[in-house]
């Protein structure tokens, strides 16, 4: 049985894993074996993407707005969403938040001297870091509303396994702070998955359809970047899954 919120526990699960195992490893995983496991899961975000954004098919979206109107409703979503995430520029503003936050550890940090200072440096860099890495990014929001919507965990699950063999990878080069990641992704993710869950209370169906093929395109985005075809910057577009659910509401107003 699933309920909202496991995605985040099997994603804290895989981190946790991920991190011992790597601690265990060191640097014996070979690079092109993080590789063709990378490219695998590309392959599988592309089939989730493909198969949420199925949902513009959908008959109860048709039946509200028209036969005709929800490709409009997404083309236009990722079109509005795009120019308002590229004019905002939320992927660099995430990148930033990133900088800002390692820069400001890294400062109090370096008000004490002496190798204790050298490991909670280190110990800091692993946990900033891998939190970034496991928390920003256009799947942990994706992943998490999906689940407390009640649309399933597949996302996060596909995530998790990302994070598993990325925490691996971090744990061997970084060390044991990577463990610590787990409580960020724990926090973030479930506060995402609860916002989900209240607004899976207020969208009617058809809405969250227009969401859900909306989202299914920005997962085809992430696929591209994870098999390194095109880097879609798919963090301007995350503002398409506010805009899907209002043009519907506008245009199911206007008939």
């Amino acid at each position: 049985m699933t309920f909202p919120g496991v995605g985040t526990l099997v994603n804290v699960a895989t981190v946790l894993a991920g991190s011992g195992l790597g601690l265990l490893l060191g640097h014996r995983l070979p690079a092109r074996t993080r590789d063709t496991v990378t490219d695998g899961l590309g392959l599988v975000t592309l089939l989730i993407g493909g198969l949420s954004a199925a949902s513009v098919g959908s008959a109860v979206l048709a039946d509200v707005v028209g036969s005709s109107a929800p490709v409009l409703i997404v083309l236009g979503s990722l079109l509005l969403g795009g120019i308002v995430g590229s004019l905002v520029d939320v992927e660099r503003r995430l990148e930033d938040l990133g900088g800002w936050i390692r820069s400001r550890l890294g400062r109090r940090d370096g008000l004490v001297e002496g190798p204790h200072a050298q490991a909670r440096e280190r110990f800091i860099e692993a946990f900033v870091s891998s939190s970034l890495v496991f928390c920003v990014g256009p799947l942990t929001i994706l992943g998490s509303l999906s689940d407390g919507l009640g649309l399933g965990a597949e996302q996060l699950y596909l995530k998790a396994t990302l994070d598993g063999f990325a925490a691996i990878a971090f744990a061997a080069s970084l060390g044991v702070g990577v463990l610590a990641s787990a409580l960020t992704v724990a926090v973030v993710q479930g506060l995402l998955t609860v916002v989900g869950l209240v607004v899976g209370d207020v969208l009617p169906p058809a809405h969250l359809d227009a969401l859900t093929a909306t989202g299914g395109l920005l997962l085809l985005g992430v696929g591209l970047r994870l098999l390194r075809i095109r880097q879609v910057p798919v963090g301007n577009l995350l503002p398409a899954l506010l805009v899907a659910p209002l043009l519907v509401a506008l245009v199911a107003a206007s008939r």
